[in-house]
């Protein structure tokens, strides 16, 4: 007997946006000038964000940090289409997430000295600490996804990760368990081509991550990740596909870690210059500001005097951050249990004694 095609599937990638500032006005999203503003004067704080916390590791004043120069287009994008309802579950680089959602920079700079009062999500957030094992915190996000589900909320559920991460059991077990209950969770994957000194092609044979979710039964698409306006849209859709109870989508960016993996790494002991120079050109932040300027919305003079407003309000973020002093060691333990034990409570009275 002849052999049947059970099934075919194709995978799409989204360009929006190319690397001379040029757009596709027939799918470019409905911003307004308001919001390129809001969007570049984002990428501008996360990058001063991201410098002064190199600095500060440099200077011994802040432990080990995982830099996302070069990924700011898939998080800001991406966070600029969620609503304050979705939970957000973020792996350890994503600080331009939380930046794109009003996250507190004290607190975030407080987080990063070892401090995990800096934690301590305000409540008008709906967005989850930082999650440093790998693709754990997938199985978190659709068991939000499905809480959701179950009481009706028209809510989203996203889970941020690297290709690294679609390695792990974890995500094999959080798409498989979105697809059998369409569970309302976008994943997105910041494909940054590597995973510490391993590169995406040793991760898998597959063509494209994104396909990965045709074998759980939902769609996958791939989007250029330096392209703000393909991000954006993409996670734009494929969270109001998921809040109207029509399943969960795979979305991957394809983008560039620029820097090292975290400031404990040196990526040139594996990888080339000549690659890092590649991706300089396919920089998110140029062709946002090439576009802002051909629509006459970017002058040199708004961007000093954003970076000026900036620089002020980062450094005096990490002064707040130096200001708040260190943590009671009383809380090492005090917040174990829901209540001390017997032998948590002696420790107490002999460091009080």
């Amino acid at each position: 007997m002849p052999e049947n095609i059970i099934e075919r599937f194709e995978v799409k990638e989204l360009k929006i946006l190319d690397e001379k500032g040029n757009a596709d006005a027939a799918i470019l999203p409905n911003l307004s000038d308001n919001d390129l503003k809001k969007i570049f004067e984002l990428f501008i704080l996360s990058r001063q964000f991201d410098q002064r916390a190199l600095q500060l590791h440099a200077e011994g004043r802040l432990g080990t940090y995982a830099s996302i120069l070069g990924q700011e287009a898939s998080q800001i994008g991406s966070a600029y289409a969620l609503e304050k309802t979705d939970w957000v579950f973020p792996s350890f680089r994503e600080m331009g997430v939380y930046i794109t959602l009003g996250y507190p920079i004290w607190m975030l700079f407080q987080y990063w000295t070892g401090d995990e009062r800096g934690m301590k999500t305000p409540d008008d957030l709906s967005i989850f600490p930082v999650s440093v094992p790998v693709g754990t915190h997938m199985i978190h996000a659709v068991g939000a996804a499905f809480a959701a589900k179950i009481k009706g909320h028209k809510t989203a559920s996203v889970a941020y990760f690297g290709d690294g991460g679609s390695s792990k059991g974890d995500f094999h077990e959080s798409l498989n368990i979105a697809g059998v209950y369409k569970l309302p969770v976008v994943f997105i994957c910041q494909n940054n081509q590597w995973a510490i000194s391993l590169p995406r092609e040793k991760q898998t044979a597959a063509k494209t991550i994104a396909q990965k979710a045709y074998s759980y039964g939902f769609e996958g698409i791939q989007v250029d990740g330096n392209d703000v306006f393909a991000v954006y849209k993409a996670t734009k859709d494929a969270l109001e596909k998921a809040r109207a109870g029509k399943g969960p989508t795979l979305i991957e960016c394809f983008t560039y870690r620029m820097a090292d993996h975290t400031t404990a790494d040196d990526a040139s002991r594996y990888r080339s210059k000549e690659d890092v120079e590649k991706w300089k050109d396919k920089d998110p932040l140029l062709r946002l500001k090439l576009y802002m300027e051909k629509k006459g919305i970017w002058k040199e003079q708004y961007e000093n005097d954003v970076k000026k407003k900036v620089i002020e309000f980062v450094d005096g973020e990490i002064k707040k951050e130096e200001a708040a002093g260190l943590p009671d060691k009383k809380d090492i333990i005090s917040f174990t249990y829901k209540e001390l034990s017997q032998r948590q409570i002696k420790e107490l009275k002999l460091w009080q004694e």
